[in-house]
C-alpha cells in the first residue's frame, strides 16, 4: 500500500494512458442497464474515486509544478472521455450536459495538484490540506450511506469504499505517527458524525403516486396506506394548482408492497407497486 503513496514511477506517458484508460472504461460501463444506479456507475456523479486518483497522481509527483499539471492533464482527459464514450454509443449529447459540473473541478485541479503536493512534506500544516478532502469524502460517505439505507444492498460498495479511504489517507500520506493519529481521530469524528446524521434523517422520497379523476375518484373521506408501512406512509391531499385531490407517497424505503385505497363504505381498490430510490411503478390489481 506504501508504494502507492509515493514510490511509483508516474512517468507523464503513465499518466496520459491512465486518463484514456480510465474514461474509456467508465464511459463503458455507464452503458450496462444492470449497474446503473449502483456504486459502479457513482464516479459519473460524485468525487470519492476521482480523489483517490487526485491523491496517488499528487503523491508521486516529484514537484508541486509537475503535481498541479499532471491532476489538470489527467482530469482534462478523463473526465471529457466518459461523456463522449457515452455520446458516440448513445448520441445523446451527454458530454455537453454533464461535463458543464466537471469543467470547473478540471480548472480547480491545477491550485489543488500544486498545493496538495505539500501533504509530502510531512508537516502538521499538511493535515491541513488534507482537511478538506476528508470532509469532502465525509459527505459523499453520508449520501451514499441514506442511498444505502434507502435501497440496500445498492452503493454498499461506495460507502465502504469512502470509510477505507477516510482512514487510509492520513495512514499512508503523512510518516509522523503524531500526524496519523490525528488524521485518523479526524476521519473517525467524521465517519460517525455522518453516521448519526444519516440515522437522524434517513432518505425519504416524496412523491404523488394517484391523482383523483377518470377511472379513479377519491376525496378525503377515502383511506390510502401502504400494505406494509415499513415501506413509507400515504396521506390524502388537496393539490390546489390541479384542483383535486392526490395520494401522496413518502417512501423511506425501496421494494415492492401493495398501495390500498379504501372508500367510505369499505370498498377498496389494490395497486401492487414496486419502489425504487427516485421513481416508481404502480398498478392496479385487478
Amino acid at each position: 500500500m506504501k508504494k502507492l503513496f509515493g514510490e511509483l514511477n508516474l512517468t507523464w506517458k503513465k499518466t496520459i494512458i491512465s486518463a484514456l484508460v480510465i474514461g474509456i472504461v467508465l464511459g463503458l460501463i455507464a452503458q450496462i442497464p444492470l449497474l446503473n444506479d449502483t456504486s459502479f456507475t457513482n464516479s459519473l456523479v460524485s468525487f470519492e474515486l476521482w480523489v483517490l486518483f487526485g491523491i496517488l497522481i499528487i503523491m508521486n509527483s516529484k514537484s508541486s509544478k509537475e503535481s498541479a499539471l499532471k491532476c489538470f492533464v489527467f482530469f482534462l482527459i478523463s473526465q471529457p472521455l466518459i461523456y463522449l464514450t457515452q455520446d458516440v454509443i448513445e448520441h445523446s449529447k451527454l458530454f455537453l450536459t454533464y461535463y458543464r459540473f466537471w469543467i470547473g473541478w478540471t480548472i480547480a485541479c491545477l491550485p489543488m495538484g500544486f498545493v496538495g503536493y505539500y501533504m509530502k512534506k510531512d508537516k502538521w500544516w499538511g493535515l491541513l490540506i488534507l482537511l478538506p478532502i476528508l470532509v469532502l469524502l465525509g459527505f459523499e460517505y453520508y449520501r451514499y450511506l441514506s442511498m444505502t439505507m434507502f435501497s440496500f444492498p445498492r452503493h454498499v460498495l461506495t460507502v465502504l469504499f469512502c470509510i477505507a479511504t477516510l482512514i487510509i489517507y492520513p495512514l499512508y500520506i503523512f510518516n509522523n505517527k503524531k500526524i496519523k493519529i490525528a488524521g485518523v481521530i479526524i476521519s473517525m469524528l467524521i465517519i460517525l458524525s455522518m453516521t448519526g446524521l444519516s440515522l437522524a434523517k434517513p432518505e425519504v422520497y416524496a412523491t404523488d403516486i394517484l391523482i383523483s379523476g377518470g377511472k379513479y375518484r377519491f376525496d378525503d373521506t377515502y383511506k390510502a396506506y401502504l400494505e406494509d408501512n415499513k415501506y413509507g406512509d400515504l396521506s390524502l391531499q388537496y393539490e390546489d394548482n390541479l384542483d383535486t385531490w392526490i395520494v401522496h407517497a413518502e417512501f423511506k424505503k425501496a421494494g415492492n408492497t401493495k398501495v390500498i385505497l379504501e372508500s367510505p363504505d369499505g370498498k377498496k381498490t389494490r395497486f401492487n407497486i414496486s419502489i425504487k430510490r427516485n421513481t416508481y411503478d404502480i398498478k392496479e390489481i385487478k
